[in-house]
């Protein structure tokens, strides 16, 4: 997993409450275990049209946020079922930091195993890098992990909260697996040892 320090990008805006994980990933795409590819179908039932042409109107397909690296989006962000090819989907198109007012448990302890930041913050402040973001290109945000601030194009900067583990895994690129991989010692040290004091197992 990537590590996670500082991050200047594109925001992109997206205004709505409620996004479920459906909307971000619809159901037919689940099938997969890969992590990788989910990308072309992330918010698919909005960007796209019957016949898979891209609905000019929905921000990802303008050519203003086409790199977006940040989303800003409305309330209650990840809710519904509980599909970690959400954040896949997200991180393979290039997002890696979302913020919004709430999120859904289970979305926003995903996000965290697959490389993302979401940030909670107030409405008021969500709504000041709503307007941010609705610049365009040219605006770009400034995610500082270690400060734990948002700083806007204008240089406003805003801070939020973040669990203290959360963030040594995300600025150490440490998944699961990689937290294991770090008592790997410790690890091979009990299996050694029980394989001299348990020779027959």
């Amino acid at each position: 997993m990537n590590k996670f320090t500082t991050l200047t990008g594109i925001a992109a805006p997206m205004p709505l409450i409620n996004i479920d994980t459906d909307m971000i990933i619809p159901k037919q795409f689940l099938k997969t275990i890969k992590r990788s590819g989910l990308g072309v179908n992330l918010f698919e039932e909005m960007r796209y049209d019957d016949d898979h042409n891209e609905n000019p109107d929905f921000v990802l397909n303008k050519p203003q946020y086409r790199e977006a690296q940040i989303l800003v989006a409305g309330d209650n962000f990840g809710c519904g079922s509980s599909r970690e090819h959400a954040p896949w989907a997200i991180a393979d198109f290039g997002i890696t930091c979302v913020i919004a007012p709430s999120y859904a448990d289970i979305f926003y302890n995903n996000c965290f195993k697959n490389g993302i930041l979401p940030i909670a913050l107030p409405q008021d402040v969500v709504d000041v890098l709503m307007k941010d973001a609705e610049k365009g290109a040219n605006a770009r945000m400034t995610i500082d992990l270690d400060a734990q601030t948002v700083t806007t194009s204008e240089g406003e900067t805003f801070s939020f909260e973040i669990d203290a583990f959360k963030k040594h895994c995300l600025m150490n690129g440490l998944d699961d697996i990689g937290l294991t991989m770090e008592k790997a010692p410790s690890i091979d040290a009990f299996e050694s040892k029980a394989a001299q004091s348990r020779p027959w197992v």
